[in-house]
């Protein structure tokens, strides 16, 4: 299975999601994407399902020299989530992370006032709340993103994506009430490789798929 691009994507994503719906398992739905690819994604399932579509913004928290290498993750305004494993084996402390933490933090805050033009994040409480990206590779920001969600009391948290990692998939399910993935494919290799186009989504390509979706 390939896509041929993430509004392609997420039109499948949303056919699958519909069939939950339309059996009651998706009641009073808020849909929210994890810029920036999954907002492409996002906006073909929140048309579908009816439901309003804002911004999770998470950041990867890279290693001091070698950002390109994932320790961790955070998400709105929880704390960051750490892969012990890969902090301890690069001889690392959470106290060296924290300029590094300091400055995703930052850039964090950016995006969200950016993304959300002065709107208030939207109250999870009691809601199914259904987080799409554009894909789940070792699901590092996934999972920092499900449990800032948690911690605020939504009623059934759903992760959503066409394509996941085996290993990714099989490492998040406990952390959702449900994983909705098109395709797990053995032979997994990055999220692009699933995509005939996977450019990189701009902050003014985001604003576009953000407009005209009423917040409630």
């Amino acid at each position: 299975m390939r896509f041929r691009d993430r509004r392609q994507a997420g039109r499948a994503l949303a056919a699958r999601l519909r069939e939950r719906q339309d059996a009651g398992a998706l009641p009073d739905p808020l849909v929210l994407a994890l810029p920036r690819g999954g907002v492409a994604v996002a906006a073909e399932v929140a048309e579908a399902l009816g439901a309003p579509l804002d911004v999770l913004v998470v950041r990867k928290i890279g290693a001091p020299g070698h950002e390109e290498y994932g320790v961790g993750a955070m998400a709105g305004d929880a704390g960051p989530v750490f892969d012990e494993e890969a902090v301890r084996g690069l001889g690392l402390t959470q106290a060296d992370l924290a300029p590094v933490v300091a400055r995703e933090r930052a850039e964090l805050l950016r995006r969200e006032r950016l993304y959300r033009q002065g709107r208030p994040a939207p109250d999870p409480r009691g809601r199914t709340v259904i987080v799409v990206d554009d894909g789940l590779a070792t699901g590092s920001t996934a999972r920092a993103a499900l449990r800032a969600l948690r911690a605020r009391d939504p009623a059934r948290l759903v992760l959503a994506v066409p394509v996941a990692s085996p290993q990714g998939a099989a490492a998040l399910r406990p952390e959702t009430d449900d994983l909705v993935a098109l395709h797990e494919p053995a032979a997994f290799m990055a999220v692009g490789q699933w995509y005939d186009v996977f450019d990189q989504l701009t902050d003014t390509e985001v604003l576009e798929a953000l407009r005209g979706r009423e917040q409630t």
